[in-house]
């Protein structure tokens, strides 16, 4: 899985979750869809993406932005 894929399946789920919240617990919880919009937006811009970051700190994130779950063989 490329990491540009993998960004927006990790957004698209964390934002239906907020959602999800949002209907069933309270209103606060729209914080966390916005968020991460705020977030998509930023990384557009800067081309700093937290998640991204993450998984090269990991090694799971080889030169052609291709992720190797549990790490390069």
């Amino acid at each position: 899985m490329k990491t540009d894929s993998f960004i927006r399946l990790l957004a698209g789920t964390v934002i239906l979750l907020g959602c999800a919240l949002t209907a069933f617990v309270n209103l606060w919880w729209l914080l966390v869809p916005a968020f991460v919009g705020a977030n998509l937006i930023q990384s557009t811009l800067t081309g700093f993406c937290p998640p991204t970051l993450v998984l090269r700190k990991l090694g799971w994130v080889d030169a052609d932005n291709v992720i190797h779950w549990g790490g390069q063989r």
